[in-house]
């Protein structure tokens, strides 16, 4: 009876042993993990820092601020189970033999981490500019591992798989720092064309951000069903393209009428024939 006692009294010991061991191992790791995502995120912010003042692009401060986070993070997941008592070489193993399941179920995740990195070595686009990719059209204002978020004209956020935005037709507004601009503008049958033309070239040239030597353009474009229709093309600094846009159609619409010139809309003539 006594030698059951002093065995029972053995393995007590032996389970309280163990239970502090795991207690304090599994503590150790819950404090890995927070000190560890709070450092994570403060190097994060270290680095963006830094490539701020060397005045890095705004795409890769963006990307390597997130890239930085994620890969300490998880750094510190690994580490944190190791202190479990989880052997490393066990862990790496499993997670060799987990590795392709991981990445079939994860291919559109790899696929978007793959397609940032492309964005960032081919540079189609970077923040502030303007773009249209995916059926979407905004500023980007920022790039990230795995996404690209624009912002709308009338600010909406949109998030765009890297991806897709990689592998798709990118439509950049902004990349060149000159723009052309088209009118097509419609006067009336028997009008003065010729007036028309002299009209619209004295806009062109009293308007100081429309470049001169590019080769503007003004002719007749087409003879409408209901107006004579002049093209015209003007070459502009990319930032001026919407206010001389605008400016040039505000122009025709207040002096056409008060140069004997009229701006057609879509009529029909209908002719109604009596029976006797």
């Amino acid at each position: 009876m006594n030698q059951v006692e002093d065995w029972l009294g053995i393995k007590q010991d032996k389970i309280v042993g163990i239970l502090i061991d795991l207690g304090f191992r599994i503590v150790l790791a819950i404090a890995i993990l927070v000190i560890g995502f709070w450092i994570a995120k403060a190097m994060g912010r270290a680095v963006e820092r830094i490539l701020i003042s060397r005045k890095a692009d705004q795409s890769l401060i963006g990307f390597m601020r997130s890239l930085t986070s994620i890969g300490l993070k998880a750094l510190v997941v690994v580490t944190a189970i190791s202190q479990l008592g989880v052997e490393m070489t066990s862990f790496v193993a499993l997670l060799g033999a987990a590795g392709l399941a991981i990445g079939m179920a994860f291919s559109g995740t790899l696929s978007n981490f793959a397609g940032g990195v492309m964005i960032l070595l081919f540079k189609p686009f970077k923040v502030g500019d303007y773009v249209h990719m995916q059926g979407e059209e905004g500023s980007v204002k920022e790039v990230l591992i795995f996404n690209t978020i624009l912002t709308t004209l009338d600010n909406k956020v949109i998030i765009l798989a890297n991806g897709a935005v990689a592998n798709g037709t990118i439509t950049n507004f902004t990349k060149a720092k000159k723009r052309r601009v088209d009118w097509e503008f419609g006067i009336a049958y028997g009008d003065d064309l010729k007036q028309a033309k002299l009209l619209l070239s004295r806009f062109m040239d009293e308007d100081s951000r429309i470049l001169k030597d590019e080769g503007n353009f003004i002719g007749l474009g087409a003879l409408g069903d209901s107006s004579v229709n002049i093209t015209v093309r003007a070459w502009v600094e990319t930032e001026d393209y919407w206010n001389v846009f605008f400016a040039m159609n505000e122009r025709v619409y207040n002096e056409f009428g008060a140069a004997g010139l009229s701006i057609p809309f879509p009529q029909m003539d209908v002719h109604l024939k009596s029976e006797k």
